[in-house]
């Protein structure tokens, strides 16, 4: 999963990772007890594979990398909105984050179960670590609710129990905690491709034979569970009715306060932000100011006051895609062996790292190739307005777009890290991606800022982050925005760096 420490290699301290060892996935008897031999030697080769891998500090770099990006946008985004979610369709830096996370889950399957000696054991890993994810989800949910809708939908989503760290008031109202989230989006999509992977391990052949689609055809039952959530995704989006409806808006105090609204639609296939199949209503393009700040537009539609959940069921459906394609990752990764280097003869350093990237070209050749290929068709879908990006509805074009994105940093760190050995400029992204979950909860979450800021002197305001801020960033730069950005870049994210660095060396991780 994105959230942990896990590709289930060695991490290797100080070392970039050599060549994975193809997967041993031949078809086993278990029948009468036919069979168990060849079980023992399954489960031998899978330990001693186990001793010799090394952990990939391209993937740690990537987690790291993720994590990074997702604490720059809830932090700077309502400062600069360009780097915020985008209104509806289109993609900004925000939008690349959860399906970045969906596609490093699928890569760490793929060593996770590269060897399932039994099936049983490993269903039952993967429902375990399936329901700890659901749990931290909810929790997390609880505890900290989504302040953008807090602030302007006031009674769909106020239950967390601390509305830190700006809002020090606490308690939880059951009835209006929401369900779904990041956590739960990640769990949703760990679930399905980890059994899928699971499953078919026995039905796989032992080495993928040559030839650009062989690859493919070696993990057809994995795209075949992509291309069944695709389908679903697709035939419900555009073929599913959706009548007129209507909604009473409560919020205390406010003009609208009780009002019934009625939302005319009766439409099919519709993709617009009102009568959308996957319910889906922008309630940043409801603003004078985008993205989250300002009263509602006099002329804004009945919608934008309608409740919404930016992680439903039919997107988190397509949402399996992003997991599929990162799986696939994880599978060149495993298969194609790294070309050993037959010449001793020293060589200069441009020569050399030509000479690494002809090791590696079979992998990088197909990674960069089917990203720059899902690139490509994301943004086709997207101009000829077939199908928009949209991240609102997790469309195929935005699944395409980020997904081809995702591979191809994938492809750039691992060029950088694992084959040229540039790994100083990068450690710090290597240990917050290695402790992933702790600066998730601690840091993107808000908890650690929570807890500070609950210390003040004579008014909430007055705590040693908004000091910090107003006194270190705003007044020396003279500017909210570029002091706020500056804040969470210089006091944030090298913190947490750091931070990660100093339990990486202590040894301490928090893995689900």
């Amino acid at each position: 999963m994105a959230m942990e420490k896990g590709q289930e290699i060695a991490a290797s301290d100080g070392e970039k990772g050599p060549e994975q060892h193809a997967i041993d996935v031949g078809h086993v008897e278990h029948a009468d007890g036919r069979g168990e031999d060849t079980e023992q030697k399954r489960v031998a080769v899978a330990e001693e594979v186990q001793k010799k891998s090394r952990r990939v500090a391209a993937l740690d770099a990537f987690r790291g990398l993720t994590i990074v990006l997702m604490i720059l946008v809830d932090d700077g985004g309502g400062a600069y909105e360009r780097i915020d979610h985008s209104p509806w369709n289109g993609c900004t830096l925000a939008d690349f984050v959860m399906p970045f996370f969906l596609f490093i889950v699928g890569v760490a399957i793929a060593f996770a179960l590269k060897r399932v000696p039994n099936i049983g054991a490993a269903v039952k890993k993967i429902v375990i670590r399936t329901l700890k994810m659901l749990f931290w989800g909810v929790l997390l949910q609880a505890l900290i609710p989504l302040h953008v809708l807090v602030e302007r939908f006031d009674g769909m989503y106020k239950g967390g129990y601390s509305h830190a760290p700006d809002d020090l008031s606490y308690g939880v109202d059951m009835k209006k905690i929401r369900w779904c989230g990041i956590l739960q989006r990640i769990a949703l999509v760990y679930f399905v491709v980890a059994l899928i992977e699971a499953f078919t391990t026995k039905v796989r052949p032992t080495t993928v034979r040559s030839g650009p689609y062989a690859i493919f055809d070696a993990y057809q039952w994995q795209w075949l569970g992509g291309f069944i959530a695709f389908v679903i995704y697709i035939v419900t989006t555009f073929s599913l009715y959706v009548p007129y409806w209507s909604f009473v808006y409560h919020k205390d105090g406010d003009v609208n306060d009780g009002k019934q609204f009625t939302v005319q639609c009766g439409v099919r296939a519709s993709l617009d932000q009102a009568c959308n199949a996957a319910g889906y209503v922008d309630r940043q393009d409801c603003t004078f100011s985008s993205p989250n700040i300002g009263p509602l537009r006099a002329d804004a539609p009945a919608w934008c006051l309608a409740p919404f959940e930016p992680e439903g069921l039919l997107s988190s459906i397509s949402s399996i895609l992003s997991g599929t394609i990162g799986i696939h990752y994880g599978h060149v990764l495993i298969h194609f062996k790294v070309i050993s280097e037959n010449s001793l003869r020293p060589k200069c350093n441009v020569v050399k790292k030509i000479s690494d990237l002809q090791s590696h070209k079979e992998r990088l050749k197909h990674w960069l190739l089917l990203g720059f290929s899902l690139l490509v068709l994301g943004i086709l879908l997207h101009f000829t307005k077939a199908i928009p990006i949209n991240k609102q509805l997790y469309s195929f074009s935005y699944v395409c777009f980020t997904g081809g994105a995702a591979g191809i940093v994938l492809s750039a760190f691992y060029i950088l890290i694992d084959v040229w050995g540039l790994r100083t400029p990068f450690l710090f992204l290597e240990w917050i991606g290695m402790n992933a979950m702790l600066v998730f909860v601690l840091g993107a979450q808000g908890i650690l800022a929570a807890f500070v800021n609950g210390w003040y002197y004579e008014s909430p305001d007055n705590s040693l982050v908004h000091w910090i801020v107003r006194h270190v960033f705003v007044n020396v730069w003279h500017s909210q925005r570029l002091g706020t950005l500056l804040y969470v870049m210089f006091c944030e994210i090298v913190f947490w760096g750091v931070a990660a660095g100093v339990l990486h060396k202590l040894g301490i991780y928090w893995k689900l």
